[in-house]
């Protein structure tokens, strides 16, 4: 037995290398697939790469290859999956997050040029004496003029790390010689609420832009301004909204809602139902609520206008909503990329999915379904909206609602093309209007600073004959003069014109209520209130009510 032990060693090593050989042969033999067999799914992308990285004929830059592989698989699952490269991450993270790194400064791209159309208060282009009306010719000491001055090009020299410095050189009108600043980096709020004011003596009006961090705060921040005014009923406006976290809608709905309602729930495939439902603190319960909502409104912006709507806490006024009611869960890489990952459904409570209908990999089509609708007419007539008839569900009081995809109102207001014309819509898709408004705020600016007010500022311009004024600039641009359809698109002119420079000199707020004066869905909404009828009531009947 002795004997016998001492040869297993050697046994042992003989294996060893007779395996090598072997592996070796089959290696040599069949080297067009060095991997060898390939069994499953999971394994064949995996393995595919390294086929490729191995006897490719050129060399492949690998990680360029999954770069732009990785949006192409996402692709094919649904429509909001989808892949950020590490360079986009902070850009997409930092709208949410309600804040970034920056000098503080709005601006527009004239001739080449950055004008700062305003600088934010107490931001850091501010405490140095940056001025609105001044333009950015330098940046860290070198010419930043020309067609180098793109949008994107701006934003990656102006933005950086909270702290860091910038050195601008700055032509102000006035000044012969170039002006020399530092700013130091620093915290710029985004804010979610781009206005909050009484419309009249009785009812307020909140503009909600997104659902981010600090969404649920400034809208506390903004109710609590309105009480103060002693407002009596609220107009929340979400037109326009794409949605964002879902927590914040859930937040600020718990404000109107009373104790376990129900707001939204969640289902998917590896996520049990997950229901959210109000605590009853909210302060708002008994206030009257009008919601408007439009074919751009979703995700969390259609959360909030289902919850309203299947509990009968208000009235949804406006066009359909966009309908996307998948969830997605942020999951990040090692190298600072991220995907975002559909993992369950939006469902509101009366159990309606709020989705749309979609075909895996055809998000093409998908994202042409706004423009399919307007083909339609569904956003000039209610009648042009084909309900679903198999997806009937009920709000608390019974009233009919439906499913197949997004939020339908329950007062519908056709979009508004009053005075449309192909020379108006030329001035405006060129970008002219724009352009005039920022040129006659640039050269007026002194004398237009005395107009505080909306209304100051209002009475000024209509005296200026700026219609006359813009088609005279506007065909040195290359746009023919139309004096027939100039004056049968005239307001329509007229409140671009204005509101532009309202914007410029006033802000957005200032902006926004100016174009509440003539909106016929905020116009509707003041008339619901002013009747009393925000609460809904037991149904009648079960049609659409058609505005």
């Amino acid at each position: 037995m002795k004997n016998n032990t001492k040869f297993i060693p050697f046994l042992l090593a003989i294996c060893l290398i007779a395996g090598i050989a072997i592996g070796t042969f089959y290696a040599n033999h069949f080297s067009g697939n060095k991997l060898g067999i390939i069994n499953t799914s999971s394994n064949k992308l995996n393995a595919l790469l390294r086929i490729i990285d191995d006897q490719y004929v050129d060399t492949v830059k690998m990680s360029d290859l999954v770069e732009e592989a990785m949006p192409q698989i996402l692709s094919e699952l649904d429509p909001h999956s989808s892949y950020i490269p590490a360079k986009n991450l902070e850009a997409v993270n930092s709208e949410l997050r309600g804040s970034f790194s920056g000098i503080g400064i709005q601006f527009t791209i004239q001739d080449d040029t950055i004008h700062i159309n305003s600088v934010i208060q107490g931001g850091p282009s501010e405490k140095v004496g940056l001025m609105a009306g001044d333009r950015i010719v330098e940046i860290d000491d070198s010419a930043f003029v020309g067609k180098i001055v793109t949008n994107n090009e701006s934003m990656k020299r102006l933005k950086g790390e909270k702290g860091s410095k910038v050195k601008l050189g700055i032509f102000r009108p006035g000044e012969k010689n170039i002006l020399h600043f530092t700013v130091v980096r620093g915290d710029i709020p985004v804010k979610s609420i781009d206005a909050a004011y009484m419309l009249n003596d009785k009812f307020g009006y909140i503009k909600v832009n997104k659902f981010g961090e600090t969404t649920y705060p400034e809208f506390l921040i903004a109710l609590a301004k309105l009480n103060q005014e002693n407002c009596q009923g609220i107009i929340i406006d979400l037109r326009g909204n794409t949605g964002g976290y879902m927590v914040a809608p859930i937040q600020m709905i718990n404000e109107f809602l009373p104790n376990k309602r129900l707001i939204v729930y969640t289902q998917g495939r590896k996520s049990p139902r997950e229901n959210y439902t109000s605590n009853g603190t909210g302060s708002s319960q008994k206030m009257p609520l009008i919601v408007l909502v439009d074919e751009a409104s979703a995700s969390a912006s259609e959360i909030f206008a289902g919850a309203i709507q299947d509990n009968d806490r208000g009235t949804i006024i406006g066009r359909r909503s966009f309908g996307k009611g998948l969830v997605q869960q942020p999951i990040e890489f090692s190298d600072g990329s991220a995907i975002r990952l559909t993992i369950a459904r939006y469902y509101t409570p009366s159990g309606r999915c709020i989705q749309k209908p979609y075909e895996k990999g055809k998000g093409e089509e998908y994202e042409m379904d706004l423009l399919t609708r307007y083909e339609h007419g569904e956003f000039f007539s209610a009648d042009s909206i084909k309900q679903n008839e198999k997806e009937i569900y009920h709000t608390s009081l019974g009233r009919p609602v439906y499913g197949g995809g997004g939020i339908m109102p329950d007062i519908f207001v056709p979009q508004d093309t009053t005075g449309m014309t192909s020379y108006f819509r030329m001035a405006a898709n060129r970008g002219l209007i724009i352009r005039y408004s920022f040129d006659y705020t640039d050269t007026n600016r002194s004398s237009l600073q005395k107009y505080d007010t909306v209304d100051k500022l209002l009475g000024h311009l209509k005296k200026q004959n700026l219609l006359e004024r813009f088609a005279s600039w506007a065909e040195k641009k290359d746009l023919k003069r139309r004096n027939n359809l100039m004056y049968k698109s005239k307001s329509l002119f007229e409140l671009s014109l204005y509101g532009n420079i309202i914007y410029n000199m006033l802000g957005l707020e200032a902006y926004i209520s100016y174009l509440n004066q003539t909106d016929k869905t905020v116009l509707k909404a003041l008339e619901v209130l002013e009747q009393g009828k925000a609460f809904p009531t037991a149904p009648e009947n079960s049609e659409l009510t058609k505005e």
